[in-house]
């Protein structure tokens, strides 16, 4: 059996952060933790371009408009969505959830999903660099590892069709 075993080698990827200015505390932690994971794992500075939007009902809109430019090898989405007293929280849930879902299903560009929903502040900030460590760079190096990933697959694929066997 043959294994395709992950790599977590940012060198050399173009990597979009989406970040989220509503609950910005949350996002610049987030935003940090993403940025200190690529790095440590090769990416270039030069290569990480940052593209702040509203809240994290927008991020979705601009992860597909990003996906859509052909310029980057990820996508790293970061963000929050905190409970409130409303249903405003689950209509936000959703709508970045299944929109973030659609670019991935959509465009060839992996897409690390970094917004949190939590149910209050205090969880968040456990989440974005605390006691539970940072999902921003977890997300980031998952975005990562499916980069390199559909790139293996993607040149399997050409060098299968250049040999005229078939490509499953």
């Amino acid at each position: 059996m043959r294994v395709a075993t992950p790599s977590l080698d940012a060198s050399g990827l173009r990597i979009a952060l989406v970040a989220s200015r509503f609950n910005h505390l949350i996002s610049i932690r987030l935003l940090d933790g993403a940025r200190e994971a690529l790095l440590e794992h090769g990416a270039d500075t030069d290569d990480l371009e940052l593209f702040w939007v509203a809240g994290a009902f927008e991020i979705p809109q601009a992860a597909r408009r990003i996906a859509e430019t052909g310029r980057f090898d990820a996508i790293v989405t970061l963000g929050s969505v905190i409970r409130g007293g409303t249903p405003h929280f689950d209509y936000v849930c959703r709508g970045v959830t299944d929109g973030v879902r659609e670019v991935m299903r959509t465009s060839n560009v992996p897409v690390g999903f970094g917004v949190l929903t939590t149910d209050d502040i205090d969880q968040a900030l456990a989440r974005a660099g605390g006691s539970d460590g940072n999902k921003g760079g977890e997300v980031a190096l998952a975005a990562v590892e499916m980069a390199r990933l559909v790139g293996d697959l993607d040149g399997n694929a050409a060098k299968a069709a250049g040999s005229g066997a078939v490509a499953s």
